[in-house]
């Protein structure tokens, strides 16, 4: 509900500044001429029915700056998106970046796998791993995927006490290795 009502106010806010920025630029540019400038301006100073919605509106605009200045400073000190556990002891958070540090490490066990990169997913049921990686067209890649998943799943598992739900290895290429030449002998 909070984050309706913020986009609600930033729209407001945004159309406000909008005709404000017009009203400016017009100005400026003289094609408001100056006696209805000045006319307006006395009116806000001299007539309570200008001044009234001009008050209101300055004032609206004020809450909804500091509303936004808030929100900025305290997204400012967020942290990284993190996992977050209780236990009897306390809260322990893990950062995504550590799981997929993690997930790299325990990956890289596996032989024939280069270049990996790690993608962690929070779920309900637990992490969602996405593993791509390159192979070196040598090893089966049925046997080194299922090695990579069952490897990556149980270290995540043990290391970080984490439930795993999916471990997803991408396959996006093999390693070209450079042809060997056999010199012909006759």
């Amino acid at each position: 509900m909070g984050k309706i009502v913020d986009r609600l106010l930033l729209l407001l806010y945004s159309l406000i500044i909008f005709v404000a920025s017009i009203v400016i630029l017009f100005t400026a540019s003289s094609w408001i001429p100056l006696e209805q400038a000045g006319q307006t301006l006395n009116n806000f100073y001299f007539e309570k029915n200008y001044a009234y919605p001009g008050i209101i509106v300055s004032l609206i605009m004020l809450l909804i700056s500091v509303r936004f200045l808030i929100l900025s400073l305290r997204r400012g000190r967020s942290q990284a998106p993190s996992i977050d556990q209780r236990t009897d002891f306390g809260d322990i958070r893990i950062s995504i970046e550590t799981v997929e540090n993690l997930s790299l490490k325990a990956a890289g066990r596996t032989k024939g796998a280069k270049d990996l990169r790690a993608r962690v997913r929070v779920n309900q049921s637990g992490l969602e791993i996405t593993i791509r990686t390159i192979v070196d067209g040598e090893s089966s890649i049925p046997e080194l995927t299922e090695d990579m998943q069952s490897t990556v799943k149980s270290y995540i598992e043990d290391i970080t006490g984490i439930p795993v739900a999916s471990v997803t290895v991408f396959v996006a290429n093999i390693v070209q290795s450079a042809p060997t030449f056999k010199s012909r002998v006759e």
